[in-house]
């Protein structure tokens, strides 16, 4: 019998965060006193401008970027993506080569497979068994007419994070652009633009604790690309279209205030994150997957032992009757019922890889939350497989 209590748990931090208080007021604010058009020259239109100028500020400072001006605002971590690997290979009159990894996001895997179809050569480089690049690799992949190679910082679904200081310095030497996914990363691992060579780094504010409808890419001073949308010329004309300004004033206030509490957060969630795979070490129906020490902070995975019984899905269901929130695989897969892609990459069999979950932690994540989703986990896995054993055959 799984346990019963009271008692909500959020463990898909990964997938959203929820808004802090002091981001929730300052929208309300902007909502309130600062709704005008950006592009406006009255004072209506310049307080809305200060209000994204601002906040361009303190996403800059996130990931120590050399001038406020290198943040493109989007609507999204997708778009950014979209903008990133479109806007690179726009430049050229015919298709060259791209390398991206096997463990992408979606954001990253979907359009570079129309790039595909229009003549693009992609090659996606393999991964080690915890979803790790060899740098190595990278090296021999590159090919004359290489011409962006994008690589995810870190993994959403198993929470590996890739050597992508090496890997960008690799591209570096090469002369090649260089982005990286890092929505996962940012507010989580200190990022600093100024020391890794990336050209290009995709955020998210609604992985931060801000609210969806705001991403950005970090554009390296001096790199030019073909914008994805046309019209006003917002944006340093790489992303026209009037401005979301409540959501980017989150996204900057977000930015900041998760910046300022890093230091002590990251342990504590390191701490946190470290216990629940401890909690869950002798269950004999989990696997942990990804790499235990190049890991995201607050990320848990693992893939059942016994292929076939139940699926990451059966237990994202029964843990959501129990208040406790988790996902199967990342967010924007969750509903399909296939092998995930990144557990397949990373060598898995097709129906192992059905059975992948992700618990990932937050700020108001705290030990007893640990305790409690660990027995109640292991309890619902014990009733869900006896259940299915005591099927006929």
């Amino acid at each position: 019998m799984v346990a019963c209590k009271e008692m909500q748990i959020y463990l898909d931090y990964s997938a959203t965060t929820p808004p802090r208080e002091e981001v929730v007021m300052k929208v309300q604010e902007i909502l309130t006193r600062g709704w005008g058009n950006p592009s406006s020259l009255h004072h209506w239109g310049q307080t809305a401008a200060t209000i994204v100028e601002t906040a361009r500020q303190q996403v800059a400072g996130l990931i120590n970027a050399p001038s406020p001006g290198s943040i493109v605002f989007t609507s999204s971590g997708t778009e950014a993506n979209n903008l990133a690997i479109s806007g690179a290979v726009r430049r050229y009159s015919t298709p060259g080569h791209i390398i991206t990894s096997s463990v992408e996001h979606s954001a990253i895997g979907e359009p570079t497979k129309e790039l595909q179809k229009e003549g693009w050569e992609l090659t996606r480089l393999s991964v080690n068994p915890e979803g790790r690049i060899d740098p190595k690799d990278l090296k021999a992949a590159i090919q004359p007419n290489t011409v962006l190679i994008s690589i995810i910082y870190g993994q959403s679904e198993v929470g590996t994070v890739q050597p992508i200081e090496e890997l960008a310095q690799i591209a570096h030497n090469h002369g090649i652009l260089f982005h990286t996914d890092a929505v996962q990363v940012a507010g989580r691992i200190p990022l600093d633009v100024q020391r890794v060579p990336v050209d290009l780094l995709s955020l998210s504010s609604h992985k931060i604790y801000g609210i969806q409808g705001a991403g950005a890419l970090y554009v390296r001073p001096g790199i030019e690309l073909v914008p994805l949308l046309r019209g006003g010329g917002q944006e340093n004309r790489l992303r026209s279209g009037t401005q979301a300004v409540a959501a980017i004033g989150a996204f900057g206030m977000a930015a900041d205030l998760i910046a300022a509490e890093m230091a002590t957060e990251t342990p504590r969630l390191i701490s946190l994150r470290d216990r629940l795979f401890d909690r869950l070490s002798h269950c004999p129906h989990l696997k942990p997957t990804g790499d235990r020490l190049y890991r995201l902070p607050h990320h848990v995975s693992f893939v059942l032992t016994t292929a076939g019984s139940i699926t990451g899905k059966t237990l994202v269901r029964a843990l959501n009757l129990a208040g406790i929130g988790i996902s199967a695989g990342a967010a924007c897969n969750s509903g399909k019922l296939n092998p995930s892609p990144v557990l397949l990459a990373m060598g898995y069999k097709p129906q192992q890889a059905l059975t992948g979950i992700r618990l990932t932690l937050g700020r108001d994540t705290v030990e007893a939350d640990i305790d409690w989703t660990a027995m109640v986990l292991e309890q619902i896995l014990d009733r869900c497989l006896a259940d299915f054993s005591a099927l006929p055959t």
